[in-house]
């Protein structure tokens, strides 16, 4: 009697374990068939991505592809007409049809949104706040954390991404490295299960522009979840575990990054990745 009570046990406890295992395979974000139209402008066309825990997908493609606005959209920001977003297996809940579709349960979007935090091409810091304000503003407003304990994580933040002496001064005195770096120590501070990038660089020169790569890098090679989308090929081909390719509202292209970048089947791609060199 008693071995069986032990194998009922370890049966039940192999159940639960699978049942955890289950859902920890839940995809951190997962878009299906999601279409965006601006009045009659059809931006996105039926997109499907999904990136798992620990997942780095890069969005590449010419400018009015759709990369940004997919990633607006993702994050609720911008209000899809068709299609499922899937936040760790969760559906949006929409109401509406068409251009008049919107999120039904706004806890709900606020919840989403808090846990894929935003990292903008502008920086989008508060200007009369200083970098650690900056940095605390949300977890304390938003999530209502003890001011205490979000300092002292918005300061170990601002040392990672390396700004750490620059606590006190205001973001018109740092450079534009130094402010897109801050924007994503403010990202982190929300401790977010996935961090979307759009077009983190692309307002910086080529100097400022790497000291944001090795910051990404590092999140990287930590195993962040990020979507990110960029310019930058080195960049997408260094960090990225599944590159996709968007033309016109659609994935003309996706794949790991050497057989995205070395063989590329797509003639569009051919030409897009070509383009690039030359340039």
């Amino acid at each position: 009697m008693k071995a069986l009570h032990l194998t009922e046990n370890c049966a039940l406890l192999l159940v639960l374990i699978n049942m955890g295992t289950h859902v920890s395979d839940n995809p951190v974000i997962e878009i299906r068939d999601l279409h965006k139209c601006y009045d009659e402008l059809e931006v996105l066309k039926g997109v499907d991505i999904t990136a798992k825990r620990g997942d780095v997908v890069c969005l590449i493609g010419s400018s009015g592809s759709g990369k940004s606005t997919l990633l607006r959209c993702a994050n609720l920001l911008e209000n899809s007409q068709q299609g499922e977003i899937l936040f760790e297996g969760e559906a949006v809940h929409w109401k509406g049809q068409g251009l008049s579709r919107h999120p039904a349960d706004r806890a709900q979007m606020i919840r989403i949104r808090t846990n894929l935090s935003m990292v903008f091409q502008q920086f989008n810091l508060w200007a009369h706040m200083t970098i650690l304000q900056n940095v605390m503003e949300a977890p304390v407003t938003v999530l209502r954390r003890d001011k205490a304990e979000v300092e002292e994580a918005a300061r170990m933040y601002l040392d990672k991404v390396g700004i750490g002496d620059k606590c006190d001064v205001y973001p018109a005195q740092l450079s534009g490295g130094q402010q897109q770096r801050a924007a994503i120590a403010r990202a982190l501070a929300m401790e977010p299960k996935a961090l979307l990038f759009d077009e983190p660089t692309s307002a910086l020169d080529p100097e400022l522009e790497q000291e944001v790569i090795r910051v990404i890098k590092a999140l990287a090679a930590e195993g962040r979840t990020m979507i990110i989308v960029t310019h930058d090929m080195n960049l997408a081909r260094d960090v990225s575990d599944h590159v996709v390719f968007l033309h016109q509202g659609l994935i003309e292209e996706e794949g790991a990054p050497d057989a995205v970048f070395d063989t590329p089947q797509s003639p569009r791609l051919q030409q897009f990745l070509s383009a690039g060199k030359a340039a």
